[in-house]
């Protein structure tokens, strides 16, 4: 006699293959067939020596609780679909808004509006301007207070510095003569968001990937 593989065993036409059931119908029918199992073993008891009911009470109990398990893993499958949409349109949400973060921005000739953070207490302020070699290109005195400021992208003598990406940090300095750095925040467009394990990862114009969770602001796009 030939073994038995089991990858292999009942392989025939498709029209003999059994039904595939889902977990519902998986379960009604398998406390069908342990009712009828049930009821064989109440007609062949034997009347003098009749089976304990704790006995029945168990296995009821026993099958009550997978009957329960496997309804719960078919809600909690049905759940994360849903969450899953949820996420797939929490995603597309972040597409085409103007987004807020400490990150380079691209120059084309066209003034970019810049955010820029100070220490606390700080007394004086310069505006720190690198091109996309990491040169300083700029360094140019802040205003001390809260709000954007626009960068024109004009040399000393009113020339539009090269197209390309800028990189903008904040220098302070307080009464104490201690001077503090923070990088100067940008809006730019989101051209792209997508799930990177539990974070939403935002990719903006320029190429910047940025964690949702690192947004300060987000904005509509000027028409």
């Amino acid at each position: 006699m030939d073994p038995i593989n089991p990858a292999t065993a009942g392989a025939g036409s498709a029209a003999s293959s059994p039904p595939q059931l889902g977990a519902a119908e998986m379960v009604t029918s398998d406390f069908e067939t342990f009712l009828k199992m049930m009821t064989e073993q109440l007609k062949h008891q034997d009347p003098l020596n009749p089976l304990d009911s704790n006995d029945f009470a168990m296995q009821l109990a026993t099958f009550s609780g997978v009957e329960q398990q496997v309804q719960t893993n078919s809600l909690l499958t049905a759940i994360q679909s849903q969450l899953g949409a949820a996420d797939a349109t929490a995603l597309a949400g972040w597409v085409g808004l103007e987004a807020r973060a400490a990150v380079p921005a691209d120059f084309d000739g066209t003034p970019l509006e810049l955010v820029p953070r100070f220490a606390t207490g700080a007394e004086s302020a310069r505006l720190v301007v690198q091109d996309p070699a990491g040169r300083i290109v700029q360094s140019l005195p802040l205003t001390v207070a809260d709000g954007p400021v626009v960068w024109t992208g004009a040399d000393a003598n009113g020339a539009i510095l090269p197209a390309g990406r800028y990189s903008f940090t904040v220098e302070s300095e307080t009464s104490g003569g201690e001077t503090e750095t923070h990088p100067a925040e940008v809006y730019a467009a989101v051209r792209e968001a997508r799930l990177d394990g539990e974070r939403t990862l935002l990719v903006l114009a320029g190429g910047a990937e940025v964690p949702a969770s690192e947004i300060s602001a987000v904005r509509a796009p000027d028409d």
